[in-house]
């Protein structure tokens, strides 16, 4: 498989324990997992937030008043990807550890899952795109050496 080309722009916001989640992202791993899920070149932004931020985001975008692990704003689906994927720092670790699984992995997961979104992707459309998605990402996933999230 050929990797795509990817513009990276990696953002930290004014998170409560910078450091663990910084250890947990390294640029050249970030880079790695979101190639991975690429379907063409991209231009992608990611930023880490805090909760905060996080909800103003998903109140003001989605409609819906609480912060969640991820979203993703996709400006273009192709034939360049451009993208913005928003991680909220608390959601992802207290996800990660209450599904026992490791801060990194977790992060793996989420940034997979929110490429796929960026590339039209649609788990909400109805059960055989969710399975679909799911399929892709567990896919993936295992390409990348991370155990299937869903199990």
């Amino acid at each position: 498989m050929a990797l795509k080309q990817l513009s990276l722009s990696l953002q930290f916001g004014d998170i409560k324990d910078a450091k663990r989640h910084r250890a947990a992202l390294p640029r050249h791993s970030v880079a790695r997992w979101i190639r991975h899920a690429l379907d063409s070149d991209a231009e992608i932004t990611v930023r880490i937030v805090d909760a905060e931020e996080g909800q103003t985001l998903n109140r003001s975008y989605r409609q819906k008043d609480y912060a969640t692990n991820v979203l993703t704003f996709d400006y273009r689906a192709g034939p360049l990807v451009a993208a913005d994927l928003v991680l909220c720092a608390p959601v992802v670790a207290k996800e990660a550890r209450e599904n026992r699984k490791t801060l990194k992995d977790h992060y793996a997961h989420l940034l997979v899952h929110g490429v796929l979104h960026a590339q039209g992707w649609d788990h909400e459309t109805g059960e055989t795109d969710a399975q679909a998605m799911e399929a892709r990402e567990v896919e993936i996933l295992a390409d990348l050496g991370i155990a299937n999230p869903y199990r």
